[in-house]
């Protein structure tokens, strides 16, 4: 059982949880991107058992006709063990997506599974028109280039900051660095992309400059946030009209998971003291 102070983060450990959730959300707006726990499996077995629990999910949501997608982590489904039992497994998941009309996110991980996410992903976008997308990081040098890759591409591009610790020699370090890289690339993409751009952000100064390019190139947008952080923010936006989703983690490996939201931001650890204390 999740206590009380994880599930602000974490939208529980079943399906049916998550998809609650989900409902609550739906009401105030907001639509939902699912994303069950785990990464860096070493063996098939927990990679295939966890492919087939999001063909299961897509499903889930179809039924439930709520207005979900989900996420997915390369190395959750077998890219450590192998690029092409990652290769097949997401190509299985994609499949089933596409069969109950879900929307598939691929998430990205370290620089070094970049290629082998964008090699799967580019392939499955063109297959499915564009019903699959691939998250892309500010702070890694590469990026530029990725960009352009995947600018005539069908599919949406999620674009975050980069939440992993990257050598110097990839990886942007200064904070101040790695914003004007993210200003660089949203009006990049807002220029050159057509299927829309996710802002993956809870920066509000990144918000508000995907309005203004929305405003000037009339590119279709949504932002993306994480459950639990800024979560006021994300119903004021979208009673205002802007297009938000939410990640959602649910599962029974909840307290990495956790423990990384707590830790990696002030305010995370102030949120969660104050469900502690009740205030």
């Amino acid at each position: 059982m999740i206590p009380p102070i994880a599930n602000n983060f974490v939208a529980g450990e079943s399906p049916a949880e998550a998809l609650e959730h989900v409902e609550d959300l739906n009401e105030r707006g907001v639509s939902a991107i699912l994303n069950l726990l785990g990464e860096h499996y070493e063996e098939r077995p927990p990679a295939d058992e966890d492919a087939a629990a999001y063909e299961n999910l897509v499903r889930d949501i179809d039924q439930s006709g709520l207005d979900a997608c989900i996420s997915v982590k390369p190395s959750q489904i077998g890219l450590d063990v192998g690029d092409d039992v990652f290769a097949e497994n997401l190509t299985d998941i994609a499949a089933a997506a596409d069969e109950h009309d879900v929307f598939t996110w691929v998430d990205m991980e370290d620089h070094e599974t970049t290629d082998a996410t964008l090699d799967v992903y580019e392939d499955l976008t063109t297959e499915y028109g564009g019903g699959v997308g691939v998250c892309v990081q500010a702070n890694l040098k590469r990026t530029e280039e990725d960009l352009e890759r995947l600018a005539d591409l069908p599919g949406k591009v999620r674009l975050v900051k980069g939440a992993y610790d990257e050598p110097k020699a990839v990886a942007y370090k200064d904070k101040a660095r790695v914003n004007e890289a993210y200003r660089n690339y949203l009006r990049y993409m807002f220029r050159e992309f057509d299927d829309g751009v996710a802002v993956g952000s809870h920066d509000p100064e990144m918000i508000s400059l995907a309005r203004d390019l929305h405003e000037e190139f009339g590119t279709d947008y949504e932002v993306q946030m994480l459950m639990g952080v800024r979560d006021d923010a994300q119903y004021e936006l979208a009673a205002d009209g802007v297009e938000v989703w939410q990640y959602i983690p649910y599962g029974n490996k909840w307290f990495s998971y956790f423990y990384r939201r707590a830790m990696e931001r002030k305010e995370n650890m102030l949120f969660a003291l104050r469900a502690v204390l009740g205030r």
